[in-house]
């Protein structure tokens, strides 16, 4: 327990630098919407509290938060952000102050937090302390954090595939897609990808193993291109970006195919939405299609973490990380998720320790 913790007199106080959200949006985001501004920080936390304040190393960059900067008027999966206040995401952190019985000064953790220097985790139950110092300490943003369970949960549990099966993944050098398609590899699948640069398309079949991959912006009629690469139809398309991309892998399911249905990315800016006009494809190939939330599969994370450390030192997993320094580059950051600008995991570089 750290000595700072009992007392609260005498405390030091220290800059605190944040990404706040100025305002609510609609349409594209823009990086004006945010803002880099400072405040202070107590090197302490509450006597009594099981708080922890962290010290934050790596913030992720993840598509999701767009929803976030809009206000609902219905409650959505998560919170809106607070205008004013550090945005919430994802990160890797160290414990720099505890009154919490498990937690203590030193320890490395990963979890929600604040886009700041400095963050106090009222409620800390949410934080995986990290058991692995032998791999980057980022990968906790993406490999073997929240969007790598998304990757493992989402295709076996949800997608329960098969070897021998033909997997189609949509945005597949993102920090999911590219993972998906490794384990899809992992279990004997045939697997394509789609992705929006030629250099990512390379990406996908030199440095992941991908079967094919193609670039889905040089194509005018994806149902024909679809049908190019998968001439014996699909098993699974794990979904990433909805919209016109979804309507053409409809038509080229195969009966009792799965969709694992993880983000639509190109439905996140639109002021009105685009429609899926095939759907009765789903009734007449008997097809699952499955959203999930990566929350509900925490029980399982240290099964999880075992499992891809494993594949990561058998080099079985190969990793890339987009990674933007400092807090004044973390709003551009973010933006170019939306355009496609980053290449693999996007993130953050708060502090290096």
């Amino acid at each position: 327990m750290a000595a700072a913790a009992g007392t609260t007199e005498g405390v030091q106080e220290l800059p605190n630098r944040r990404v706040i959200l100025k305002r609510y949006v609609t349409g594209f985001p823009t990086e004006d919407d945010m803002e880099v501004v400072t405040g202070t920080v107590r090197l302490a936390v509450p006597p009594g509290s099981a708080a922890v304040l962290l010290k934050n190393l790596y913030v992720s960059c993840d598509p999701y938060m767009r929803g976030r900067m809009t206000k609902h008027d219905r409650p959505s999966y998560v919170p809106d952000f607070v205008l004013g206040e550090a945005l919430l995401n994802f990160g890797v952190s160290k414990v720099i102050a505890s009154e919490h019985q498990d937690l203590k000064v030193g320890d490395l953790v990963w979890g929600m937090t604040g886009w700041e220097e400095y963050t106090l985790i009222s409620n800390p139950q949410s934080l995986f302390k990290i058991s692995h110092t032998d791999v980057p300490l980022s990968y906790y943003t993406g490999v073997l954090g929240m969007p790598g369970l998304t990757a493992w949960a989402g295709f076996f549990d949800v997608g329960k595939p098969k070897k021998g099966e033909y997997v189609f993944v949509s945005a597949a050098s993102g920090a999911v897609g590219q993972l998906v398609g490794q384990l899809a590899k992992l279990t004997g699948c045939y697997v394509v990808g789609s992705a929006g640069s030629d250099e990512k398309v390379n990406l996908l079949k030199t440095k992941f193993g991908f079967d094919d991959a193609f670039n889905y912006k040089k194509e005018q009629d994806l149902n024909a291109a679809l049908k190019r690469y998968f001439p014996q139809g699909i098993d699974i398309y794990f979904e990433n970006v909805g919209g016109p991309m979804l309507e053409a892998v409809l038509s080229n399911m195969r009966n009792h195919g799965r969709i694992p249905t993880c983000g639509m990315i190109s439905q996140y800016n639109l002021e009105q939405p685009e429609g899926v006009h095939n759907l009765f494809e789903i009734v007449a190939k008997r097809l699952r299609v499955e959203g999930f939330m990566v929350f509900d599969y925490f029980s399982q994370y240290r099964k999880f973490e075992e499992e891809m450390v494993g594949y990561l030192n058998e080099g079985k997993i190969s990793y890339i990380e987009d990674i933007a320094d400092g807090l004044e580059n973390a709003p551009g950051a973010l933006i170019g998720l939306y355009s496609g600008r980053n290449v693999g995991k996007q993130l953050v570089a708060v502090a290096r320790e």
